[in-house]
């Protein structure tokens, strides 16, 4: 009954044309937009519009969530999973945008049982079961530069992505036993090799990813899709990983970096 009703729901949603702004909006904001094939980008204004639409949007810390950023939001997450039919994270609820930079508490859990509680600055973060939390300065920061391997709404998605089986740990539902033999050993073999290096040379992935394999993860995606022919030619195994789970190839729309 519930699927009948989404179904009917979103008809009534792509019934009506883009509006003209929210096209300028993605022109503007995100890079990687028109570097889209035509049928790439109908198809992304298509779950923009459902994303937009399905998701309860607040804005925090006194600021007002406009369609500007709703667009520019949904657009990069919802590119994230263009190669996946039918996929516009249901799971989501909730959007949460802050006007910058933003404070929570961290907590870490230390050796002898000892609990480290801490304020943090954050520029986003994703909740198992919850919402995405978003900086709207670092957002339209990463959006508008498709090339330097950082995007702080592909990160906070690969995380949703990586949480739709629960446990955050680099790896999201596969379809087969194999696959996640193949993930698994892939990913802990390109993550240790990062760690490895992170410390002492510049790589084309973030040394962040080094923190654990699902900061890895999602520190993979941005630069598979904003850094592709670096990532490839870095970690070959792990751009065909990327690649193969995606469904797309950012090397056709990514200058060479």
């Amino acid at each position: 009954m519930f699927s009948w009703w989404r179904r009917r729901r979103r008809r009534k949603i792509l019934g009506r044309p883009f509006p003209e702004g929210w096209e300028q909006a993605l022109v503007r904001n995100f890079a990687l937009y028109e570097r889209l094939s035509h049928d790439e980008r109908d198809e992304l204004r298509r779950r923009v519009q459902v994303f937009v639409a399905e998701k309860f949007w607040e804005g925090c810390g006194g600021l007002v969530v406009t369609e500007e950023m709703q667009v520019t939001i949904a657009a990069q997450a919802c590119l994230l999973v263009l190669g996946f039919p039918g996929e516009h994270f249901e799971r989501l609820l909730t959007v949460l945008v802050y006007p910058s930079g933003y404070f929570a508490e961290d907590r870490r859990h230390l050796p002898g049982g000892i609990v480290s509680e801490e304020l943090a600055l954050r520029l986003g973060e994703a909740w198992t079961g919850g919402p995405v939390v978003l900086s709207w300065d670092d957002v339209l920061e990463s959006g508008r530069d498709g090339d330097d391997g950082y995007n702080v709404v592909f990160h906070e998605f690969a995380h949703v992505l990586d949480m739709q089986n629960v446990t955050v740990d680099g790896t999201p539902p596969l379809p087969s036993e194999e696959q996640y033999r193949n993930w698994r050993e892939v990913l802990a073999e390109e993550y240790n090799r990062h760690r490895r290096r992170s410390g002492w040379r510049r790589t084309v992935l973030d040394p962040y990813g080094a923190t654990d394999e699902g900061e890895f993860f999602a520190v993979a995606t941005e630069a598979f899709f904003e850094r592709p022919h670096g990532l490839e030619r870095e970690h070959p195994r792990l751009f065909e990983l990327l690649h193969s789970f995606y469904n797309q190839d950012p090397r056709l729309w990514s200058v060479r970096t």
